[in-house]
């Protein structure tokens, strides 16, 4: 069975996160994503960087798997003419620089209509395509921040918390959900669209319950891991270097449970924790108690004999026990893909299945820059040899 979004191209302008975290869903539900870069511009995150405790383009590793890469230089007119002729073979148009930047290259939504009517094109910036702040540029610490979603972040001492991949990531995630609605809306009226993702309203779209509350004259804070009705509530040190236990505990039964894991089934008869609000009024002293007992267990054996008494309660995972989860790996949420060099390595895969979608997910590694081009130049846009040659020559293709 085909994969949902079999058959569907797209000419992929994205650079950095957010736009090519986009693309990279919709390649994952099968969509044939072509990245345009150009030696003289490459995506700036192909650049190796520190990151994920390794040094290497592990950012550009994950968003650009499964996706092909030509080489055209956009600001050069026959580069730009390529491009048009790119757009004219495909369903989707991807792009997320400032506004004003395809329109100067003469690539914009009006300018790709031209050659595609049916066209989607998919616009992501900071604050959108109109608007008395569309100006501005922005990377993912700015979308959280004036989208309010960081001032919501962070312990009531402190101060707000600087929002940054998961930022890109809800972006591009939004981004790709509008691309399909606009794909939908395709096959029933033949018509194709502009789709304008604003991140920061994306950021602002998380916080509605803060919004509504301020709305109504109230003053949302930052509560840290504390919340409105369950207490204990956070991520408590357990033993080990750096081994972290989350608690959730719900109503009286609970805290009855925990407190006789713990070993300290006095404390159920405690009248300064006898209720759900004076637990709450006391989240101090009972984060305090429940850390003194954390630290003496082994985070997996605590979480196993809180979960066993009804507790929520589970281990913070770190970045290797994800990668190592053979839970995760039957999934194939974590799987190996090849790279150009013949190396394998792990990559993050579809985060979902679908009953009736087909092989959906990563079947190949992150694409050396113009790796594609006798395919995309020569199989669907039909250049000669000696054409291609020539658009090298004159820095059209570089």
């Amino acid at each position: 069975m085909s994969a949902p979004l079999k058959g569907i191209r797209i000419a992929d302008f994205t650079v950095h996160n957010a736009g090519p975290f986009a693309t990279h869903i919709l390649s994952q539900l099968g969509a044939e994503c072509i990245k345009i870069e150009s030696a003289q511009r490459p995506d700036i995150f192909r650049k190796p960087h520190p990151v994920y405790g390794r040094m290497g383009p592990a950012t550009f590793d994950q968003v650009a798997s499964n996706k092909l890469s030509v080489r055209i230089n956009l600001k050069h007119p026959q580069g730009a003419d390529l491009a048009r002729r790119l757009a004219a073979v495909s369903d989707v148009a991807a792009e997320s620089f400032r506004p004003g930047v395809m329109r100067r290259l003469g690539l914009d939504h009006e300018a790709l209509r031209q050659v595609k009517p049916d066209l989607v094109f998919l616009s992501i910036c900071s604050s959108g395509q109109t608007g008395p702040d569309a100006h501005f540029s922005g990377y993912a610490p700015l979308f959280g921040a004036w989208g309010g979603l960081g001032a919501l972040t962070g312990y009531a001492d402190g101060p707000p918390v600087e929002m940054r991949h998961v930022m890109d990531h809800a972006v591009g995630l939004n981004a790709a959900l509008a691309v399909v609605g606009a794909l939908h809306r395709r096959r029933a009226t033949g018509e194709g669209a502009l789709v304008d993702v604003a991140a920061r309203e994306v950021a602002s779209s998380l916080i509605g319950e803060a919004l509504l509350v301020a709305a109504a004259g109230g003053e949302p804070t930052r509560m840290g891991n504390d919340h409105l009705a369950m207490a204990p509530h956070g991520v408590y040190p357990a033993q080990g270097e750096d081994r972290w236990l989350s608690i959730a505990v719900r109503g009286d039964d609970q805290w009855r449970a925990l407190v006789r894991v713990m070993g300290r089934p006095e404390l159920a008869a405690d009248a300064r924790f006898a209720t759900v609000a004076r637990r709450l009024s006391r989240r101090a002293e009972l984060d305090a108690l429940v850390s003194e007992w954390t630290l003496t267990v082994a985070a997996e054996a605590a979480a196993a004999a809180l979960q066993a008494e009804g507790v929520a309660a589970h281990v913070s995972w770190t970045s290797r026990d994800i990668a190592d989860d053979a839970h995760l790996r039957a999934r194939g949420a974590i799987v190996e893909v090849s790279e150009p060099d013949g190396r394998t390595r792990a990559a993050v895969g579809a985060p979902l299945k679908l009953s009736k979608g087909g092989d959906i997910g990563l079947t190949r590694g992150t694409p050396r820059l113009g790796e594609h081009e006798d395919y995309v130049f020569g199989d669907l846009l039909g250049l000669s040899a000696e054409e291609r040659r020539s658009l090298e020559r004159d820095g059209a293709i570089y």
